[in-house]
């Protein structure tokens, strides 16, 4: 026993074997299988009268099978990771053997020197034949994974028991790369007649509040959730937290937003559960057919290209297969990430990826008349309100500047629509950022009107997209904590009641390309952002999750120009629905482009030599709706009050 053992742990100590010893092993099956089925039908006396015949009978049989072998690839394959794809080729190769067979006797049927076989003897040897390899190769699995292999697997339960905790379980079980061993499924209360029944042999499991209490007595390290559960774990905070201060590992897939229940789920895809697999939000459903057939073979370009919202874009954009594609950013090295997943991704499309700022007229002229594109999704702005609050100026050139170039370079060279990228900052504004965002609103939007009351020459239509935070965006609160509690803490909030809504990044430019594409010119799209969280308890959850001890969340006051919420609307605006349940039309003031016109341009021009304090009273003259907050261009809105008075 114990040199069964030896030689087990040296074999699994090893590589794969060499084919040629799983095909001799393969062919000493073929041979004793003939042998003994020859001596069922016929008896052992039988068999020793026409031994050596029957030898030679049975070698040209082999030749047979090794076509079959040879057709299936039966013998390059790693036993100890068998699966039941591999059994099937076993027995699709013994079938066309057992075919060839056939015919062979039927072509040397008139030989002396050939046993006939009967029908029922070459049946049953292509049984015994499946039998053994089907055995041999299901043992060394076996042993494989339960006895040598199971100090090195981790334990695990996959919450589901429907098409994605099946699809998660078949994918473990037939990889060889996976770290995991199934040992039960975990049902929810829709399954209740499921409880405690089995699925692919194995136990189910109630999800309940003793589930991490439960777990960790059965010695389960590790909880797979199936792409249709995360809501279920989203849903339960409780068992959640006490899962995690078990110590027990919450893997989740990342495709739980996408997955419609019939693509491949792969174990290598796995990753630890994350802060934002939990916000409490619903899937957003988009139908993307309108938007591909306007922008397939189309001149595209996009601004930003190079940022966070701007990237995904281009992801989503070149997947409409445009015919040529203007890529713009003032950032070199992540411009030059972007030209090589062009090259690598979308070779067949034309990509033009330059480095230039919006803002250089000249410069966006050329770029302009030299592709004159179809669509402009104009994704470039500076967005952080603290820099922007300390330089107002940047905000006007970028910002404001920027976009009036852009929109006036599209309205000259025809572009069939414009989309602007905007932001729920932009909504009764506090801080200089979201006034810029909202000075370009209004310019683009009064255009469009000015187009369409042919005040001004053109056929370009406008559209404006608004929306809040986008999870995993440049800046963004989740990678700050995460590098805050890596470094041990302590995690700055602002505020203990601050509030903000959330979005992923590849949903957010979804709604962008569906709303700009769809919409006529002049609107101003809101996107249901879902319900707000909290960022304190973001906070919490973060910590939790990572498993770090003794963390501490530090308050430290209000940023310049930040409010405790954020809107989607001002006090004015109402919404209309649209072709989407989470999109939005707000109804907004209409502004004449003569003066919005007028008002910007002497807004630009006098911003190089004016102060920070007059740009900002510029703005504020211009959107009367923005006041500031913990800023110092507070002093400005005590001015105006006391004028009023």
């Amino acid at each position: 026993m114990r040199s069964i053992k030896d030689f087990a742990r040296w074999y699994f100590s090893r590589g794969a074997l060499p084919y040629w010893s799983i095909l001799l092993l393969d062919s000493i099956f073929v041979v004793f299988s003939g042998l003994l089925a020859y001596t069922v039908h016929h008896g052992s006396d039988a068999t020793f009268e026409v031994f050596y015949p029957l030898v030679l009978t049975l070698g040209v049989f082999l030749l047979c099978f090794i076509v079959g072998f040879r057709i299936f690839h039966t013998y390059q394959g790693v036993m100890r990771f068998s699966s039941f794809s591999d059994l099937m080729r076993v027995s699709s190769a013994v079938i066309v053997a057992i075919v060839l067979v056939f015919v062979v006797q039927w072509l040397f049927s008139a030989s002396d020197w050939l046993i006939a076989f009967s029908t029922a003897d070459v049946i049953l040897m292509a049984l015994f034949v499946i039998a053994l390899m089907w055995t041999v190769r299901i043992w060394v699995k076996t042993i494989y994974e339960d006895s040598l292999h199971t100090t090195t697997l981790k334990t695990a339960y996959i919450l589901g028991i429907r098409e994605g905790g099946v699809a998660l379980a078949k994918n473990i079980r037939a990889s060889s790369e996976s770290p995991y061993k199934v040992m039960g499924f975990i049902s929810d209360e829709q399954d209740a007649d499921m409880k405690h029944r089995r699925l692919m042999g194995l136990r189910i499991y109630p999800f309940d509040a003793d589930l991490a209490d439960f777990m960790k007595r059965q010695k389960i390290s590790t909880l797979i959730v199936s792409p249709l559960k995360m809501g279920l774990l989203r849903e339960n905070e409780d068992i959640l937290n006490s899962l995690v201060d078990a110590g027990i590992k919450i893997m989740v897939t990342p495709k739980a937003r996408e997955w419609d229940g019939k693509q491949d789920l792969d174990v290598r895809e796995l990753h630890p559960v994350a802060v934002e697999d939990l916000l409490p939000r619903e899937k957003i459903e988009v139908d993307m057919k309108a938007a591909a057939d306007l922008l397939h073979d189309k001149v595209v370009m996009i601004t930003g290209a190079a940022g966070s919202i701007g990237s995904e874009m281009v992801r989503q954009v070149a997947t409409y297969k445009p015919s040529h594609l203007v890529l713009i950013d003032q950032a070199e090295t992540p411009m030059h990430d972007i030209r090589l997943m062009m090259r690598n991704r979308w070779p067949e499309i034309k990509s033009e990826t330059i480095v230039a700022d919006i803002s250089d007229q000249r410069n966006m002229e050329r770029i302009f008349s030299t592709y004159r594109p179809d669509y402009v999704f104009h994704a470039a702005a500076y967005k952080h309100v603290p820099m922007m609050e300390d330089n107002p100026y940047e905000s006007v050139v970028n910002n404001i500047y920027g976009t009036k170039i852009i929109a006036d370079l599209s309205v000259k060279y025809g572009t069939k629509k414009f989309v602007m990228v905007s932001t729920d900052k932009a909504v009764n504004p506090t801080n200089v950022m979201g006034c810029s965002k909202r000075i370009c609103e209004i310019y683009v939007q009064s255009l469009d009107k000015a187009i369409k009351d042919g005040k001004v020459k053109g056929s370009t239509q406008f559209v404006t997209t608004r929306f809040g935070n986008v999870l995993g965006s440049n800046g963004s609160v989740i990678p700050i904590f995460q590098e805050q509690i890596q470094k041990g803490g302590p995690v700055t909030v602002t505020h203990p009641d601050i509030i903000r809504f959330f979005m992923l990044i590849p949903e957010a430019c979804k709604l962008v390309i569906e709303a700009g594409t769809m919409g006529k010119g002049g609107e101003i799209y809101v996107f249901d952002m879902g319900k707000p969280v909290k960022i304190a308890d973001l906070a919490k959850r973060m910590i939790r999750l990572s498993g770090a001890k003794d963390v501490e969340i530090k308050f430290t006051g209000l940023r310049a120009g930040e409010k405790l919420y954020e809107e989607v609307l001002n006090d004015k605006e109402v919404t209309l629905p649209t072709f989407h349940p989470k999109i939005k039309v707000a109804r907004v003031r209409e502004y004449d482009f003569g003066d919005v016109s007028e008002e910007i341009s002497a807004l630009i021009k006098e911003a190089p030599e004016k102060d920070s304090m007059e740009i900002v009273a510029h703005m504020k003259r211009i959107v009367p709706e923005f006041k500031s907050q913990h800023s110092e261009y507070e002093v400005l809105d005590h001015k105006e009050d006391d004028n009023r008075k």
